[in-house]
């Protein structure tokens, strides 16, 4: 991966150039030529923190119930980390208070990451006061949008709404005993995810930045498919080498490379090319289906690693039940929200059919299909997802997947 240029604004001052004033206020920064940050790139940092911490726990608790608290609480980080991304694609301007609070929210993504694996037992309250400290850092930075950039005065009034709600709702649950708790933190999730949207059809047209955007989606897709290396890594280590998990993760990695081409070169480039070439009507929701369809992709590929690592440590049979489904079911997920991209942003139900629906089914079969040997269970998946990629390269080369890439 080629890293990203270095923002004006980034850089030492040299020879005679003047220095950047240490405060500045926001303003809206979408028609500038921007790339990530590297406060940005650090801030992710914290990311890779809970993600793996909420994989290990559910690899610890591989039930049903285990894969419901690493999918709902997987959805609470993912969207911590969208709604901080949305506010700098728009007003970041990397003066002494944003870094602060970006550095805050970092801290408090950290204490995200070290209360994760007990977020729904006896660190619950720990956790919910670190993720509502990303809330209050973010309202008081929309805050600041709102006095000095007039002209998104609409747009960020909805933001403050929704998170404003959201913190009410995550701050009640402090007080609330049980599982009910879990309830008003999902309901808290659900009222914030409703933000963007209104703000496409409600806040006066601000625009996104469109080039930016889709590079922070792809690095979070980076560092969740590092999970699945680490996986594999990991898997031969605790195994000692032996034969059979040495294969398996060979197999393994051919299909996270599959996953890996899948995405830059063929799905999340269909999405890209269509969400810069149609993305300036804000009003036309290119952009939200960008944005949400990332959710079951992202969440797909952090379930494969889990699954990945259950068939390398256990190579012969007895992989559990949800383990296997972990890396089928994660890769149904991730073709899924590779299709729900596409369509979105195309705006055309058939764009995504026959690639890549129709390797759904495919994967599903196989899941089903319990008594596999774990060799050929990751193999066939292994191999669908690599004919998943050579039918998405003829569809590009026939022109029916527009791509940025060639």
């Amino acid at each position: 991966m080629v890293a990203p240029q270095t923002r004006s604004a980034d850089r030492e001052p040299s020879g005679g150039a003047r220095a950047a004033p240490l405060i500045r206020p926001p303003q809206l920064r979408t028609s500038e030529d921007r790339t990530a940050s590297r406060l940005e790139l650090f801030f992710d940092l914290a990311y890779v923190l809970v993600f793996a911490e909420l994989a290990t726990t559910f690899a610890k608790d591989l039930s049903w119930h285990g894969a419901a608290v690493f999918a709902g609480l997987f959805a609470v980080t993912w969207w911590s980390w969208v709604t901080t991304t949305l506010y700098a694609n728009r007003f970041d301007t990397n003066d002494v208070i944003y870094r602060l609070a970006k550095l805050g929210g970092t801290a408090a993504v950290m204490g995200m990451a070290a209360s994760g694996p007990e977020a729904v037992g006896e660190r619950a309250t720990t956790f919910a006061i670190c993720y509502l400290a990303t809330r209050v850092l973010l309202l008081a930075l929309y805050a600041r949008a709102y006095r000095h950039v007039t002209e998104a005065r609409a747009t960020v009034r909805i933001y403050l709404a929704g998170i404003g709600a959201s913190a009410a709702l995550w701050a009640a649950s402090l007080a609330v005993p049980g599982n009910l708790r879990f309830v008003i933190w999902a309901a808290g999730i659900l009222v914030e995810a409703s933000a963007p949207v209104m703000a496409t059809r409600f806040g006066g047209g601000v625009p996104l930045h469109l080039e930016h955007l889709p590079e922070r989606f792809g690095l979070l897709v980076i560092l969740v498919l590092g999970e699945s290396v680490a996986s594999v890594v990991l898997g031969v280590h605790d195994t000692k080498w032996d034969l059979r998990a040495a294969l398996l993760a060979a197999v393994s990695f051919v299909a996270v490379a599959a996953l890996w081409w899948n995405y830059f070169d063929l799905g999340g480039a269909a999405g890209k090319q269509a969400l810069v070439a149609d993305g300036e009507d804000q009003e036309s929701g290119v952009a939200d289906a960008y944005i949400y369809g990332h959710l079951p992709l992202t969440l797909g590929l952090a379930a494969v690693a889990v699954g990945i690592e259950q068939f390398i440590l256990h190579p012969t049979n007895g992989v559990p039940t949800a383990g296997r489904w972990a890396l089928h079911g994660g890769v149904v997920l991730f073709l899924a929200g590779t299709a729900a991209v596409i369509v979105g942003t195309s705006r055309r139900w058939r764009s995504a059919w026959p690639w890549p629906i129709a390797a759904v089914p495919a994967v599903v079969l196989v899941g089903l299909a319990g008594g596999l040997p774990p060799l050929a269970s990751i193999g066939f998946v292994g191999a669908v997802l690599v004919a998943t990629v050579l039918a998405g390269i003829q569809a590009q080369r026939h022109g029916k997947l527009e791509t940025t890439e060639t």
